[in-house]
């Protein structure tokens, strides 16, 4: 398996404690989740009806202010894993370093994969992969550079997962044309990964060869009712916004007492030259909270943000030690 967030056994083989005793800051998993999750039986005891599918689409539309063509699926990683089946075997090209899934799975399936680490050399490529906001830095990419970027690439793949905080950010609403294929997570914003649910917006080609390949029950009925539900509560969304601006701050500032320096992040987590990522999440994990760090960048460690008030202290006495 390649490296991720959300190890947590890792944490407890080598620190202890149980599953429930740890905060988990290893992902940009919101830890003040959506709520309102209660569903009827027949979600549970029923396959999906089409209709319910295509009313999830119309809540998915309506959220990421779109008219394209979409599709709902087991997360945006289930769009990854089916990427490399939507052409013919090229050159594909991932703006580096990011989610290291893309590089993973196109080389699995034959793909000819070069990373590289400006928009420009992405020109040229059959398929093209930027990760906007990016994972793990955070780094943003004005709209017009990427669909400038369009016509001088064989598919421009966009992958969305930390925009629903930054939704002026997101290209969903172009994504009808030919070419663009944009990815989204339910799961990250709302706080709700274990519901595996995502979304790729595109044309009607590559939105029908997906839908396909997903066969006619993507996703779960109970994700179907959650997720409907909880992406046409504008409300929640705009006060989560509100509130993950604030908590960016508060982090921000808990790390600067430790000398570390913020590299970049996203409303859902933060980076930070530590010096030592290790020890730095070593000091952490004895006060079972876990964080991420990163082989090839010794320096580096990515937190979530913790949730409740009793997390933030957790994790202020952690670092005070």
């Amino acid at each position: 398996m390649r490296e991720h967030g959300g190890n947590l056994d890792v944490a407890q083989q080598r620190f202890g404690g149980a599953a429930e005793d740890w905060i988990d800051l290893s992902t940009g998993i919101n830890r003040v989740p959506y709520a309102d999750v209660d569903v009827e039986l027949r979600h549970w005891n029923a396959l999906p009806s089409r209709s319910e599918i295509e009313s999830l689409h119309h809540a998915a539309r309506q959220a990421y202010r779109t008219d394209a063509p979409i599709v709902a699926m087991g997360g945006a990683q289930a769009a990854i894993q089916l990427l490399p089946h939507l052409a013919p075997r090229g050159r594909a090209r991932i703006l580096a370093p990011t989610y290291n899934e893309y590089a993973g799975m196109l080389s699995v399936a034959g793909w000819d994969v070069t990373e590289v680490s400006d928009l420009a050399a992405l020109a040229g490529a059959d398929l093209a992969v930027v990760v906007n906001p990016n994972n793990p830095d955070g780094t943003c990419h004005d709209r017009r550079e990427l669909l400038a970027l369009l016509p001088r690439v064989g598919r421009l793949v966009i992958d969305e997962s930390f925009a629903d905080a930054v939704p002026d950010l997101s290209l969903a609403a172009e994504a009808g044309q030919p070419g663009l294929l944009i990815l989204r997570s339910f799961g990250k914003f709302y706080g709700l990964a274990g519901l595996r649910l995502g979304f790729a917006v595109g044309s009607e080609p590559d939105i029908a060869a997906l839908a396909a390949m997903v066969g006619p029950w993507p996703v779960s009925g109970a994700a179907i009712a959650i997720g409907r539900r909880a992406l046409l509560d504008r409300g929640w969304a705009a006060a989560t916004i509100a509130r993950l601006a604030d908590d960016c701050a508060r982090l921000d500032t808990a790390a600067r007492s430790q000398g570390w320096t913020l590299l970049g992040g996203t409303p859902l987590f933060r980076l930070y030259e530590t010096g030592d990522a290790l020890a730095a999440q070593e000091k952490l994990a004895r006060a079972l909270i876990w964080s991420r760090a990163f082989q090839q960048k010794p320096g580096w460690l990515r937190l979530g943000l913790p949730g409740s008030e009793a997390e933030w202290s957790r994790l202020a006495a952690a670092l005070s030690v």
